[in-house]
C-alpha cells in the first residue's frame, strides 16, 4: 500500500501566508460588490482602492477524501467600507454536517456565526484563540483590527463551500460595524430574508441524507 506522505508547512506570520501549499486565491475588493450595505461608499473605495487584496487563503488540500484533512491559513487586510469592516464572503459547509477550526495567529477580529433559522453568535478572535464552528453553521470572519488579521484553519477535506446560502438571503442577519468610539458593534441587516421553515428543513433532510447514505 502506499501510505499518505506526511507533510509540515511554515507560516510567515509577516506575510500571513504558508509555504509549501499547493493553493493559494486572493480576493481583490472589486469582487466583492453587493457584500456591504453602503454601496456608494463601496463604489467609492473600489475606484480608489479596487485591485487591493482585502484576503487571501493559503492550503493544502491532500485528498478529497471523508477522513482527511483541509489545513490553510488565511490573511485579512484591515479596512472599512462606511463603517462595515472588512469581511470574508462566508459559507455553510455544502455537507452542513461538517464543523471547522480556526486558531487566531495574529491581529484581532471575529468570527460571525449564523444558524439556518436565524440565530446569531460572535466569536472574538486574536492570537492563541481557537474558535469551534460546529455543524450547520453559516460563518464569516471579520477583521476588527488596524493589522492584518491571520488564522489557520482546519475542516474535513470533503466539506465544501455554499457560498449562495448568505447571497439568497441579501447577507446574513448582522452586520458588523465601528461604534464609532473605538469598539465594534453587531446591527441589524435591514435587507436580511430570513429563509422559510421549508428551505431550513430542506436543508436538514439534505445532510440527513447524506450521512445515511454515507454509512
Amino acid at each position: 500500500m502506499q501510505w499518505p506522505e506526511p507533510r509540515s508547512f511554515e507560516v510567515d506570520l509577516e506575510t500571513g501566508l504558508m509555504a509549501g501549499t499547493g493553493s493559494r486565491y486572493q480576493k481583490f475588493l472589486a469582487d466583492l460588490k453587493g457584500l456591504y450595505a453602503d454601496a456608494d461608499a463601496f463604489d467609492a473605495l473600489v475606484a480608489a482602492r479596487g485591485q487591493e487584496v482585502v484576503y487571501e487563503v493559503t492550503d493544502h488540500r491532500p485528498s478529497s477524501d471523508p477522513g482527511d484533512l483541509i489545513t490553510g491559513v488565511t490573511r485579512m487586510s484591515p479596512g472599512k467600507v462606511g463603517d462595515e469592516y472588512f469581511m470574508t464572503r462566508g459559507h455553510i459547509h455544502a455537507k452542513i454536517d461538517r464543523p471547522e477550526l480556526y486558531f487566531g495567529l495574529k491581529g484581532y477580529g471575529l468570527m460571525l456565526m449564523e444558524s439556518p433559522d436565524g440565530e446569531t453568535r460572535t466569536v472574538e478572535i486574536r492570537a492563541n484563540t481557537v474558535c469551534y464552528v460546529p455543524p450547520r453553521w453559516i460563518h464569516r470572519s471579520v477583521n476588527l483590527g488596524a493589522e492584518d488579521f491571520v488564522m489557520l484553519f482546519c475542516y474535513p477535506a470533503d466539506s465544501g463551500q455554499d457560498y449562495a446560502i448568505i447571497e439568497q438571503s441579501n447577507g446574513m442577519r448582522l452586520r458588523i460595524v465601528d461604534d464609532g468610539a473605538g469598539a465594534w458593534r453587531s446591527v441589524p441587516n435591514p435587507g436580511y430574508q430570513a429563509r422559510s421553515p421549508q428551505q431550513v428543513d430542506a436543508l436538514l433532510d439534505a445532510a440527513a441524507q447524506a450521512e445515511g447514505a454515507a454509512r
